[in-house]
């Protein structure tokens, strides 16, 4: 529920307001993309630093550190704790990043703006799944992963417009996404309190102390049930995104080495790759809460490894390239980080479900963080076939773990989810 003035916001509105923090979360990792040969141009470093930049950004380390604080902050504080303050922090990493004059005012903008993104993942999909209806889950879910997927849609786009004004294009897209994230942040400054963590707050509450000490890490940890949901996501969601992870960031270093040299028609060509992305986003919103989502999760992840055979062992080409596109792309929106917003909602209790959102984001980014360190040089030495097997091999595991393995909770509340999965209700000590 979001008010402004004296008016309240509610349903799809509340949805769309905090979703909006995904459009400028995933616009930062690909502004960082798209600018990061101009900044090897201008300040005249090599892939060592690239990788290390890579590595400690939004796309990997820096937002893995935000997601482990982010996390358990929100399950103490509330959802809105993590809102009032996130995207002021935000703000003032990609200023510095647009203003920056070497590259080491650049790490720094790189590492407060993956702080700031690790700790506004868990409190957005956290909020949009408790506000959302039972029936309509996978829907409101969805809304987040939209948005994740209009940022770089609109991102390349620009970057494409604007790749002839080289670095100064580049400074412009990240003034762009620090005005985005300003109006965002004037917007949530009336956002209501998440009622599901109201509700169990105050319940939790009235029992003392002890029942308040049950959640955080300690309390996520010390049960089975947590602790294999835990194992079962990181399988899901960790794995693709490892792999998603080098293609949201090194994507233009793959483009070359599949023989597209232009960086105008690279940037082009992931704006309708993302496009792609947002169709698929779509689609899952449309049968997440209709169809088996076993079903739904195994389409998606045998299209996307589907897209990374055809990009790397079909003859370079603009067939080859559109194909990749039109399925990694659409793949991409009914996928892993899908049903991670949608199944880490449902498979933990409300006492510790940030804390869960941020314990697997840290996961996922940390094992991108490390393939992201070392990813320019390994393409270099190793070509495109066998970095791409890897790749394969790593999404294969994804695919998996979740058909196996996709939990049963389509169209039950977040409340009956619990009682099947913890007793009663989650107890306060482990």
């Amino acid at each position: 529920m979001v008010r402004i003035g004296a008016k309240k916001t509610t349903g799809w509105k509340a949805t769309i307001a905090v979703a909006m923090s995904n459009y400028i979360e995933s616009g930062s990792i690909i502004a960082i993309s798209t600018s990061m040969v101009f900044w090897m141009q201008e300040f005249g470093f090599d892939s060592a630093f690239q990788g290390i930049l890579a590595a400690l950004s939004a796309n990997a380390f820096g937002a893995a550190i935000g997601a482990i604080i982010g996390g358990p902050l929100c399950d103490r504080f509330g959802r809105k704790f993590i809102y009032t303050y996130d995207l002021l922090l935000y703000m003032v990493g990609v200023l510095i990043a647009a203003l920056a004059m070497n590259q080491w005012m650049l790490l720094v903008a790189f590492i407060i703006t993956g702080i700031a993104v690790g700790a506004g993942v868990p409190a957005s999909w956290t909020y949009i799944a408790e506000e959302a209806p039972s029936d309509r889950r996978a829907a409101h879910v969805g809304t987040a992963q939209l948005a994740w997927s209009v940022g770089p849609a609109i991102g390349f786009l620009l970057a494409a417009i604007l790749a002839p004004m080289e670095l100064v294009g580049s400074r412009i897209i990240f003034l762009h996404l620090f005005v985005v994230a300003a109006i965002t942040w004037w917007v949530r400054r009336g956002l209501e309190e998440s009622q599901n963590w109201k509700r169990t707050n105050e319940e939790r509450r009235r029992e003392g102390a002890a029942a308040l000490a049950g959640r955080g890490f300690k309390a996520l940890l010390g049960r089975r049930q947590n602790v294999l949901a835990l194992l079962f996501l990181v399988g899901v969601y960790a794995f693709w995104n490892t792999v998603a992870g080098q293609a949201g960031m090194f994507m233009p270093d793959v483009y070359r080495a599949s023989g597209l040299d232009d960086a105008a028609q690279q940037y082009f060509l992931q704006a309708f790759l993302w496009t792609m992305t947002v169709i698929g986003t779509f689609v899952f919103m449309a049968l997440g809460d209709r169809m088996s989502r076993r079903l739904l999760f195994f389409i998606g992840a045998a299209l996307g490894i589907a897209g990374w055979i055809v990009l790397v062992y079909l003859p370079n080409g603009t067939p080859t390239l559109f194909g990749f596109a039109i399925l990694w792309g659409f793949a991409s929106g009914i996928g892993a980080q899908a049903f991670y917003g949608l199944w880490t909602a449902e498979l933990f209790a409300t006492q510790y479900r940030a804390s869960a959102q941020g314990f697997l984001f840290f996961v996922a980014r940390i094992m991108v963080g490390v393939l992201s360190y070392g990813f320019p040089v390994w393409l270099e030495v190793l070509g495109l076939p066998t970095l791409g097997g890897i790749l394969i091999a790593i999404l294969a595991v994804s695919l998996l773990v979740g058909t196996i393995w996709a939990p049963d909770t389509q169209g039950k509340t977040l409340e009956q989810i619990e009682e099947e999965r913890y007793g009663r209700r989650a107890p306060a000590r482990v």
